[in-house]
């Protein structure tokens, strides 16, 4: 059985600085922050109990990063995503997930197949609860799990960075019945067509599940 490390173990192969930028991305992509919100130094070095150095060293990060902007004489805020922006970092995720399944699709294993068919139950499980919770983080670990079964570690580290921008999309009142049943059908025809090992097939399978979730979102957001 692996044993969990301990924080003191934790920090002395990473610095506080990471932490807390992962913590602040996970607030993020669980919808706690949202665009807009502001970050309160003070509160994150409490929270970790450390000096404010750190905190700042992270809020720089997730600046460079694209995540949050500093407001002079005002402070750091999440930031807020414009229209073309939203239609940009679609159009590049599009060529990314089609990347993913020309890549995957002529070298995915069956072992590989049976674990995306427990990745789409357990998303199935969530949404008839309607779990957002749980629905959300699955959903993001099943495209996340996708590139990296295509064993190109650039094309994950790029594809990481846009998803990473876009869970500034988020909103507190998203419903995870929205569109959800349409997703599912999509990503049940994504592991068809990796099944199939046609990498043209999986590769517009792929390209036209972001196209669709692209005309989701922007009702969505309209609404």
């Amino acid at each position: 059985m692996t044993a969990i490390p301990s924080q003191l173990e934790i920090l002395r192969t990473r610095s506080v600085a990471d932490l807390v930028r992962e913590d602040i991305l996970y607030l993020i992509k669980t919808g706690e922050l949202v665009a807009g919100d502001k970050l309160n130094e003070l509160a994150f070095a409490k929270r970790f109990g450390v000096s404010r150095a750190p905190i700042r060293e992270a809020f720089r990060a997730l600046e460079e990063a694209g995540l949050v902007k500093l407001e002079k004489n005002r402070g750091v805020f999440v930031r807020e995503i414009t229209e073309p922006e939203i239609h940009e970092l679609y159009e590049l995720r599009a060529v990314l997930d089609e990347t993913t399944g020309q890549l995957l699709a002529p070298r995915i294993t069956s072992g590989e197949l049976a674990e995306l068919e427990d990745w789409l139950t357990r998303l199935a499980t969530a949404a008839a609860r309607g779990d957002m919770a749980q629905y959300f983080p699955l959903n993001i670990g099943l495209h996340d799990r996708l590139v990296e079964m295509t064993g190109n570690a650039i094309l994950l580290e790029f594809y990481r960075k846009v998803v990473d921008r876009m869970h500034l999309l988020r909103r507190r009142n998203f419903s995870v019945n929205y569109g959800s049943e349409a997703s599912q059908a999509e990503h049940r025809a994504i592991v068809g067509a990796l099944t199939s090992g046609d990498p043209e097939q999986a590769g517009a399978t792929m390209r036209a599940h972001v196209t669709n979730g692209y005309r989701r979102l922007t009702a969505l957001l309209q609404a």
